[in-house]
């Protein structure tokens, strides 16, 4: 069936609606449809995207809550929107690590052995390490399980996660659980305050996500929100996902001189180069911020900080955020005098966090005892490999480049007695005959590592980072830095703030908020707040449809020949919404427009393609693929009458935001149409 329309340039189109094989059966006299999924075409092609605005979004919410949920350690604070200035941190979890500031929790969760939430963060992992060995067994312990969902590449709602002891849970019960707790807490402390507060709609959720992560991620969290019962599915704009290096560049902003170490400045007693060491002032900024913390309560700037009133109309920094699981790293150019910010290349990174550092440290005990007995032991006895871990954690975190002295690491008593049972040797017997040097036996029952051995489990994953900063620095889009923010929990490690200094420093200026463990939670209560502060972002990939097109013999190859109602089409046409690192504004839609196969048709289904290139010609070239669906809803209208017009349903999509969203219309009545784009049943 065919249908003829005018486009914006007044020249008569014929374009085949083919909507769905189960709705439209295969003409007769045309090829066999090979490929199922190009099963559409838009009536009114449109330039991508449109420079067509939907109104900015304003805050009508009470008070903002940001839940930073990091592969290592999570947290949440908030931000009344009559005060906006004031961002109040949680409040002081029980529990924690001793020298450690616990404004976050660690991202640990514990069920029971019939899967029902029993305890989350310090609470779970204290109660799970004092469980009896053969009790815990049945425990399903949980961390670090963020980066499942950045390393999974066929992410689905039934997608599982593993706990410690090896049993398996749905992912997204386990994120559900996690946010729920979040949840739960910040209402209490919330309604502690306003007691007549209205969680259901007054409270507006924002939670952070790397930036590099794709959609079907980030769909997974909004589900696994919604799951928890932040939000509602119904209103889907009461919950925000905020790109984590891009909150912490929100929050730089409002940064004062004082409140920031920069790292390319060398400072001279009597005229010669200081020898103290690079992280003194750090550590000084970090204690002085840990005696205040008392309040939980941080002031920010109501304009601009000192730093950005410096900079210029055009001036361009990289954020890089390293975090527990991931580095991700952003570009942007300042927007005077508005002062909002553009984003000048696609967000990029990569699995270089601090996990890294625990990898090789892994890594280092299976050379010492052997890789069978090292994952033996993490399954027969799961709560003394976090008893471990937790040791190792605490020891890494003093490792700084000038340090001389020997680190100590206890071996739980479990690790010592299960090695002599199953290899008939002991733990010091071990360590003498490894070929790993720098580590030896103490005679206090512990783990002595040099210095050196230290630095060497750090290296692999911060020469990752340096280079991949190093590589973003060549782009032809990203010359003329001026700043580098080094942010996220693992920017508070001396070892990698000594080798962003020593590559960049006399490129650009190295700078480190100073409560830079909590700069992308504060952030992201600022972009809950005003959402449009990111006013330009580059697309990630290019994402387009499947549609026919007029055959043009010469051009089309004759395997994609489709005869229909005596027509030639060609099928498998990629139709380009948006290109790879294209710049979209805030607010900036696509729009395409749909018609029903036939009478009485009650949904469209769109197949969504994407590429990592913009050379696209057909979806069935290669690197291209099936990322998602449209899914639009048709109202119940009267067609009986056959002289009614053909339906026209209007698609909006919206690609300048942190997520893809799609807003339909039917033209014909002008009702709005449930849509929706699915990235997870692929």
């Amino acid at each position: 069936m065919s249908t003829t329309i005018l486009d914006n340039r007044m020249k008569t189109l014929q374009i085949v609606s083919n909507m769905d094989r189960s709705c439209t059966p295969s003409p007769p006299h045309s090829p066999s449809l090979r490929n199922e999924s190009c099963n559409i075409a838009p009536l009114t092609p449109s330039e991508s995207p449109r420079s067509e605005h939907r109104a900015v979004r304003t805050s009508h919410f009470f008070v903002v809550v940001a839940i930073d949920f990091g592969t290592t350690s999570s947290g949440y604070a908030f931000s009344f929107s009559k005060d906006p200035e004031a961002i109040h941190m949680m409040r002081k979890w029980e529990g924690g690590d001793p020298g450690v500031a616990n404004q976050k929790t660690p991202t640990s969760l514990l069920l029971t052995p019939d899967k029902a939430f029993h305890s989350f963060g310090y609470t779970a992992r204290d109660y799970y390490h004092d469980l009896d060995p053969e009790e815990a067994r049945d425990w399903l312990y949980f961390e670090k399980f963020k980066m499942k969902i950045h390393s999974t590449s066929d992410l689905t709602m039934k997608t599982e996660l593993e706990a410690v002891n090896g049993k398996k849970v749905q992912a997204l019960m386990v994120f559900a659980h996690a946010l729920r707790f979040f949840k739960e807490h910040a209402v209490k402390e919330l309604k502690d305050q306003c007691p007549s507060l209205n969680e259901n709609e007054g409270i507006r959720w924002v939670i952070t996500v790397p930036a590099i992560w794709k959609q079907p991620a980030k769909q997974f969290m909004r589900e696994a929100a919604y799951l928890a019962g932040l939000v509602s599915p119904e209103n889907p704009d009461q919950l925000l996902i905020a790109l984590e290096p891009e909150a912490a560049s929100i929050y730089c902003r409002k940064l004062r001189l004082h409140q920031l170490i920069d790292l390319s400045s060398k400072a001279f007693f009597n005229g010669f180069p200081s020898d103290r060491s690079i992280d003194s002032s750090f550590r000084q900024a970090r204690e002085q911020l840990r005696r205040s913390r008392h309040s939980r309560t941080f002031l920010v700037e109501t304009g601009m900080g000192e730093l950005w009133s410096e900079m210029q109309a055009g001036d361009r920094y990289i954020v890089a955020d390293c975090g527990g699981g991931t580095v991700d790293l952003t570009v942007h150019q300042i927007e005077q005098p508005q002062g909002t910010l553009k984003e000048l290349y696609k967000a990029s990174g990569g699995p270089y966090g601090a996990v890294g550092v625990d990898l090789a440290f892994e890594n280092m005990l299976c050379k010492i005892f052997g890789e069978d007995f090292i994952q033996t032991f993490k399954l027969k006895r799961p709560a003394a490999w976090v008893d471990l871990m937790i040791a190792f954690e605490a020891r890494k975190r003093t490792a700084a480049p000038q340090r001389a002295n020997h680190l100590n690491i206890s071996l739980p008593f479990s690790f010592i007695d299960f090695y002599k049972r199953n290899k008939g040797q002991n733990v010091e017997t071990a360590l003498r005959k490894s070929s790993v040097n720098f580590v030896k036996w103490s005679s206090q029952g512990m783990l002595r590592m040099s210095s050196e051995a230290m630095n060497e489990l750090f290296q692999p994953t911060i020469q990752q980072i340096v280079q991949h900063i190093e590589d973003l620095m060549k782009k032809p889009d990203v010359k003329g830095i001026k700043y580098l923010f080094l942010v996220g929990g693992f920017a508070e490690s001396p070892m990698l703030q000594n080798a962003v200094q020593l590559a960049f420093s006399d490129i650009c200026r190295v700078i480190i908020p100073q409560d830079v463990g909590l700069t992308i939670l504060k952030g992201a209560v600022l972009f809950g707040l005003d959402p449009t502060i990111v006013r330009v972002r580059r697309s990630p990939l290019t994402y387009g449809v499947g549609v026919l097109n007029k055959f043009v013999e010469g051009k089309h190859p004759k395997e994609k020949l489709l005869v229909k109602d005596g027509k030639n089409w060609c099928t498998d046409i990629f139709d380009k919404f948006v290109s790879v690192d294209q710049s979209v504004a805030l607010g900036d839609i696509v729009q395409r427009s749909y018609c029903p196969a036939r009478l009485g048709q009650r949904k469209i289904i769109i197949n969504i393609y994407c590429s990592s290139t913009d050379d696209v010609v057909y979806i069935t070239d290669p690197g291209v693929r099936k990322c998602g669906t449209i899914n639009l809803e048709l109202p119940d209208i009267n067609e009986s009458n056959s002289k009614i017009s053909r339906r026209e349903i209007r698609a909006s999509m919206q690609f300048g935001d942190t997520e893809i969203k799609v807003t339909a219309m039917d033209i014909k009545t002008s009702k709005i149409v449930r849509a929706a784009i699915d990235f997870l049943s692929n």
